[in-house]
């Protein structure tokens, strides 16, 4: 659209779950229910209105090796925006991508800083690789680095034992979370197994990623304190092959993470149906592909959830859970327009027919 448009948008507008409105007005990059006078540039377009949908675990920035280059990033951020992702929590980049908040194009992105993992226990090039006794002080250097944010590395495969293993001792992660805390930002920890997350709950942990590890006695107790999960579950589709991939040298974790892939569906089920927040995520950025974020919602509906409350999860909920702002009256107009009801099939979020960004239509 050309400066001082006006984007007019009718059909159905999902403001929430509960409050559908039958038009939108674009004025001046903000969000109106209110016809403007004396518009002359009018842009009507016509289908099923959302928030601009939200990755809630998602890389950009980083692939398999470590951090990439701005050009890589760039193409990383086009990608997740053309697929509707308009909001991005980055769940932690050795790469500085503040560059792209300057940019009006591409989504934007609540940074969790860089991965604090415990030494030779994560991804090479990914984390800071330290020792308990320095976790706080990396906790607390992050949470002021990033957006709100921090991102630990709750278990990963210990070679010495041949499977998963926490990584962090129970005064450590307290002492940790508690400096986040101070600096008024969240924690969430990377977590496949059982084994890591009873310390981490304890110790006040906000936010748990993967959470294949929930169990019976600790779903309830996840609940009870609003622990939010991001199964990431397209991620999770990933296990059986790197499952084969190690059998040779490690399979004790082999068969632990075939476990796991399962159980998934049934384990996030039991969480949402426990009253668990569950969000949608993609792991995009590591080795997995950017883009995918109908996909993930797909995978809840296959985990329980109904299609409106995947739906959310992506869109309504997930923004009230970062505080971002959704289709309000003012709000910056950062919105997806469908052709068809995505509360009746999800896989309608895989086509949006426009993708509006601060005011601007941006795609696809």
């Amino acid at each position: 659209m050309s400066d001082g448009a006006v984007l007019h948008i009718t059909g159905r507008v999902l403001v929430s779950a509960e409050d559908v409105r039958d038009e939108v007005w674009v004025v001046d990059g903000r969000v109106t229910f209110e016809r403007p006078t004396g518009a002359r540039d009018v842009r009507t377009v016509t289908g099923w209105v959302l928030p601009g949908l939200v990755d809630a675990h998602c890389h950009v920035g980083l692939d398999a090796h470590g951090a990439v280059d701005e050009a890589t990033s760039e193409k990383q951020a086009v990608t997740d925006r053309d697929a509707g992702t308009l909001l991005i929590r980055d769940a932690g980049s050795a790469a500085d991508t503040r560059w792209i908040d300057d940019r009006e194009d591409l989504p934007r992105i609540i940074r969790a800083g860089r991965h604090i993992a415990r030494t030779r226990r994560y991804i090479r090039n990914y984390a800071h690789e330290i020792e308990p006794g320095d976790l706080a002080a990396y906790v607390a250097a992050e949470a002021r680095r990033g957006d709100g944010w921090v991102k630990l590395v709750g278990d990963w495969i210990d070679r010495e034992r041949g499977d998963l293993a926490a990584c962090w001792p129970g005064d450590a992660l307290r002492e940790a979370i508690a400096a986040a805390h101070a600096e008024g930002a969240r924690v969430t920890a990377h977590c496949f197994a059982a084994e890591s997350l009873p310390d981490l709950l304890a110790a006040g942990i906000d936010c748990v990623e993967h959470a294949t590890g929930l169990t019976e006695e600790l779903i309830p107790q996840f609940a009870a304190r609003g622990v939010a999960i991001v199964p990431t579950l397209v991620n999770i589709a990933t296990f059986p092959a790197l499952a084969a991939g190690g059998e040779g040298r490690f399979p004790a974790w082999s068969a632990h993470m075939r476990r796991l892939h399962e159980r998934r569906y049934d384990t996030v089920g039991a969480a949402h149906e426990a009253g668990i927040p569950v969000y949608v995520g993609t792991d995009a950025g590591g080795s997995l592909a950017h883009g995918l974020v109908a996909d993930e919602v797909a995978e809840l509906v296959k985990a329980g959830l109904s299609a409106t409350e995947a739906v959310s999860a992506a869109s309504w909920s997930a923004r009230a859970w970062l505080g971002r702002e959704g289709l309000t009256e003012g709000a910056s107009a950062d919105l997806v327009v469908y052709e068809a009801d995505p509360r009746a099939d999800v896989r309608v979020l895989a086509a949006p027919s426009l993708v509006v960004l601060r005011g601007r239509v941006v795609g696809p």
